[in-house]
């Protein structure tokens, strides 16, 4: 197997592998579903935040699957506190934004000599009202959900490799449809808008996923990113929420969530199990470079779709997919890293 699934042909993108391959799961399914019937006692796995939310929930569940579990978190006293009562789950400490933090972090397991069987890099931050940078000037979106990652996934391919067989998996969004890398103002020093930053770096966690895979599969390295669809969880939700997730179709008349898997309008387990999905399930075995959604490779939809309170577009389009840019964003990033 190759870690390519598309090409170029002039000014066009070809992609030929980004279609669902009947995986035996569906939107509504949750991770205890996916993970029915898998083992994965001796498995090594990092959750980046993987104590808020969505990480939380995917920790708990490949924790009870008998994966050991190490959650990376920029406050680890924190983390152990939402955690609570999850077994089988270590914390440290790692700063996503502080290249420092992630080589120490990187440098520590290597040092310990383990392998490393999946990296799920799940922490991001959410949408930022005000432009904010982090130390070296990089706008926080793409410095966390992106910079932050490719440095620690890259730091950590030696463990990758002595695995013997490793997935990546990282949490993108449906805004990586229309998110666009701004190759002249990355930190959007002019018209900073924060969903076309969130878009940006959901849009580069996708490219980031496609040349990964194409560089290391040959290494045993298999690369996936992964939509969770809309999770805003049980409530009840602050009253200053409610008028946005109402206009959103998120909540009812009465605030109450809305649940509809097949909308893309989860829970926490529906949401989450995706995630799972695409870092430990055997169905995913062979092939890489993947844009998952609702627990199978999502479809390729290239028809530009309006996003509504009934409708949240989120199949893979070609863009997110494009291998030459995936490629340009790869040495950009490193630039930015040196």
């Amino acid at each position: 197997m190759t870690g390519t699934i598309g090409s170029r042909r002039g000014d066009t993108v070809v992609i030929d592998d980004q279609h669902p391959i009947g995986s035996g799961f569906t939107a509504a399914s949750t991770t205890d579903d996916v993970l029915a019937g898998v083992d994965l006692t001796g498995r090594e796995v990092i959750v980046t935040g993987g104590h808020g939310r969505l990480g939380r929930e995917v920790t708990r569940s490949l924790a009870a699957a008998g994966a050991s579990v190490t959650v990376a978190a920029r406050d680890p006293q924190r983390a152990r506190a939402a955690l609570g009562d999850v077994g089988g789950a270590r914390v440290e400490q790692l700063d996503l934004t502080d290249p420092a933090s992630i080589a120490a972090f990187a440098a520590r397991w290597t040092a310990a000599g383990r392998p490393l069987h999946a990296l799920v890099n799940n922490a991001t931050p959410l949408f930022n009202p005000e432009r904010r940078l982090d130390a070296r000037g990089n706008e926080l979106s793409f410095s966390t959900s992106h910079l932050g990652h490719f440095q620690l996934t890259r730091a950590l391919l030696p463990a990758l490799r002595q695995a013997g067989g490793a997935r990546v998996l990282t949490v993108t969004s449906g805004a990586a449809r229309f998110g666009e890398i701004r190759w002249d103002d990355l930190a959007f020093a002019t018209g900073y808008d924060p969903g076309a930053a969130y878009g940006q770096a959901k849009r580069a966690n996708v490219l980031f996923t496609v040349e990964l895979d194409r560089r290391y599969a040959g290494d045993g390295i298999r690369a996936f990113a992964a939509h969770p669809g809309v999770v805003i969880g049980p409530g009840p939700h602050r009253p200053d929420q409610i008028p946005s997730y109402r206009a959103q179709g998120l909540v009812d008349e009465h605030g109450t969530t809305i649940v509809d898997p097949a909308a893309g309008k989860k829970t926490v387990a529906q949401g989450a199990a995706t995630l799972v999905f695409g870092a430990v399930s055997p169905v995913l075995d062979g092939i890489g470079g993947r844009y998952l959604k609702d627990n199978d490779v999502a479809p390729l939809d290239d028809t530009v779709r309006p996003l509504t309170a009934d409708n949240i577009p989120s199949d893979a389009n070609s863009a997110m997919l494009d291998p030459v840019q995936a490629r340009r964003l790869w040495e950009v990033t490193e630039r930015l890293l040196t």
